[in-house]
């Protein structure tokens, strides 16, 4: 269960960051939208799980391939905009949302699209994380 204090600073986090990565990728000038759908803190507060949905889907690998190779670059600029709320910035471990692709693969099924009845790999089962 989160305390009070995870939740607040998953929200700082959160909100600073989608703020962040809308800025570089309105830098890159590439028309990628990238949303920061949840952030999760441990209960140390060393580490933060942050999920990513990245539009367009066929760029989603090579935009969270840059993303993740910049890591530590994203985590100094956090560290700057978030020094008057923390102590101590968390180490940042980025993850693919994929519940937007799992949701329109839904509604194309509903639609008449692929038949997720008469073809189950059209909906694959959702992993945990």
């Amino acid at each position: 269960m989160e305390s009070n204090r995870q939740k607040k600073i998953a929200g700082v986090l959160q909100e600073d960051l989608a703020n962040l990565l809308r800025k570089e990728a309105q830098d890159g000038g590439k028309g990628v939208l990238i949303s920061v759908t949840k952030v999760k803190v441990t209960a140390d507060l060393n580490e933060a799980k942050v999920y990513l949905s990245i539009f367009p889907s066929n760029l989603k690998v090579d935009i969270f391939k840059e993303i993740v190779d910049q890591s530590s670059e994203l985590r100094y600029k956090m560290a700057q905009l978030t020094r008057n709320q923390l102590r101590k910035m968390p180490e940042l471990h980025f993850y693919i949302d994929d519940s937007l692709d799992y949701i329109d693969n839904i509604d194309q099924a509903l639609k008449g699209g692929e038949n997720p009845i008469k073809n189950p790999e059209v909906l694959k089962e959702k992993k945990k994380k």
